[in-house]
């Protein structure tokens, strides 16, 4: 796909693309997933360094920080941030750069959001005409496991300490050129659920003699619906799914026990109190009308990806002179996809923005078996990077 007339690339950017691409498609080759990025976490340090920067790895097991100076003396320090780490999904696509791990795939374009933050650090680190500190921030772990809270637990911004972090994500559906950011929530917690409903288990033809967790299980199923609709403000949102659920293992048997699990979303952590609070409620009371019991783990994963709003305002200015002000959406319907980088913007202000990836033609949605970045995005996102950091550190690093 060619790159939208609209879109004024970074010439060092532009002329990098060919490049850029042969990285992609060997980090989307060479997919590792959650904490076992050694090869790729090996491939951006052996790059980061050969940019001249310094580079401290192993935080959070495998990430890395890499760490440019300006030329120019100033005090102020800002970080990037890309994930690394591919999903369990076995690729479907039968092109040359295909996944050669069996059952990995890098099918969220995170071989693209490396890359694009490379390119950028080697366009800044050939021109590092800016006053202060970059700091480019490679986080292994983004999907389900908390990387990036990881990072911040072991001192991320005690040891690289910054003014403000930023993050990117391609978005499948977006058209390519265009750019969407907002204030506040951009993306959902990630909580998750396990509910076991222990009950009596008995001859399936006799149930009077047990008491039956599988209909106990299948009341509660259907009423954790009820915890959006008629628990929470009706402008609240949150979403509560049951997406796993077992219990016995032939016809004619009643188990003794059904265990459900599932995900809850919101953007607030009080809508976030207020299901939890709801569903333990709701699953020991559902399991006693059945004379049954139910043993409740609820945990919080991700919080909400929360922008701050003058770091959002400046992240669209600059991307307007990327693509347009016709181009930017400065108030897309957040996601209740969850992100992991929700857990630095906690420490410090930022924005995270959805960069364009094109029509979802061929399976090209994210977690899909037939996804691919789109590549015409590397310069594309590495020319905003660089439009961020030049503005932070030229412009707000002189005032």
């Amino acid at each position: 796909m060619t790159i939208p007339t609209n879109v004024r690339l970074h010439p060092a950017a532009e002329a990098l693309a060919p490049e850029m691409r042969q990285w992609r498609h060997h980090l989307h080759a060479h997919p590792e997933t959650a904490f076992e990025e050694h090869e790729t976490a090996a491939f951006v340090a052996d790059k980061l360094r050969a940019f001249g920067l310094e580079v401290a790895t192993g935080l959070g097991r495998t990430g890395l920080v890499g760490t440019l100076k300006g030329r120019r003396p100033g005090g102020r320090a800002i970080a990037l941030r890309a994930d690394m780490d591919a999903l369990h999904i076995h690729e479907t696509n039968d092109f040359a750069h295909r996944s050669v791990n069996p059952g990995r795939m890098h099918a969220c374009g995170h071989d693209g959001h490396t890359t694009m933050l490379l390119g950028a650090t080697k366009v800044l680190a050939d021109d590092p005409d800016f006053a202060g500190t970059l700091h480019v921030i490679f986080q292994p772990a983004e999907e389900n496991e908390g990387g990036a809270r990881e990072m911040v637990a072991e001192g991320l911004f005690e040891r690289f300490p910054v003014d403000g972090v930023y993050g990117m994500h391609n978005w499948p559906g977006l058209p390519l050129g265009q750019i969407a950011l907002r204030p506040g929530p951009m993306m959902g917690s990630y909580d998750i659920f396990e509910v076991t409903v222990h009950g009596k288990g008995s001859h399936a033809a006799m149930p009077h003699l047990g008491h039956d967790p599988m209909t106990a299980a299948g009341h509660l199923l259907t009423t954790l619906q009820t915890i959006p609709g008629r628990s929470l403000h009706p402008l609240d949102s949150a979403v509560v799914s049951t997406t796993w659920i077992t219990g016995g293992d032939t016809w004619n048997v009643i188990p003794a026990e059904v265990t459900l699990r599932g995900t809850v979303r919101a953007f607030k952590e009080g809508v976030q109190d207020v299901v939890e609070a709801r569903l333990r409620a709701l699953a020991e009371h559902t399991a006693a009308a059945f004379g049954c019991t139910a043993s409740v783990r609820y945990e919080r994963r991700y919080p909400a990806t929360v922008n701050s709003a003058a770091e959002t305002a400046l992240c669209a200015r600059v991307a307007a002179t990327l693509v347009g002000e016709e181009n930017i959406d400065h108030d897309p319907m957040p996601s209740m996809g969850a992100e992991d980088f929700a857990f630095m913007l906690k420490e410090r202000p930022g924005c995270y923005v959805w960069l364009g990836n094109g029509p979802t033609d061929g399976g090209c949605l994210l977690h899909n078996p037939g996804y691919d970045f789109n590549d015409a995005n590397l310069a594309i996102g590495a020319s905003y990077w660089v439009a961020l950091a030049k503005t932070l550190l030229v412009e707000e690093g002189t005032r």
